[in-house]
């Protein structure tokens, strides 16, 4: 059984930030490509940053480039999501997220293609 421990999340005002990060275990993080999901209240599951662990290439949203920021700390098996310039859409559950590679990309075609999933934080900016 494998776990991904988030943390962070919390409450932000507009134009505010936060910051949240992932551990998972050392074999899970090596082989994966690791990122954050997110679900808004009645909208579906969508990608919101990856990396592929190692090489450090990285994909975001289009709705939070510019603002957001995903990095590793690979010796401590950690992945982060800085997120600046925050707004009420953002406000979702995140869940960080492991995912297949393949050579030297990243399988995140959609949910059904995640390994698997931490247990979700809320985000909210109001």
């Amino acid at each position: 059984h494998v776990q991904l421990v988030e943390s962070g999340g919390g409450s932000a005002q507009p134009g505010g930030s936060l910051g949240l990060s992932c551990v998972a275990p050392a074999d899970t993080y090596s082989t994966s490509c690791m990122g954050w999901f997110r679900q808004a209240r009645g909208k579906e599951r969508e990608a919101v940053a990856v990396i592929y662990t190692g090489g450090g290439s990285t994909w975001y949203n289009k709705a939070v480039k510019g603002r957001f920021t995903i990095s590793q700390e690979y010796a401590k098996n950690t992945v982060s999501l800085q997120m600046n310039a925050l707004n009420a859409e953002d406000t979702a559950v995140y869940y960080c997220v492991a995912a297949p590679k393949r050579g030297d990309q990243c399988v995140v075609a959609g949910p059904n293609r995640v390994k698997y999933w931490g247990p979700g934080t809320q985000v909210t900016v109001s």
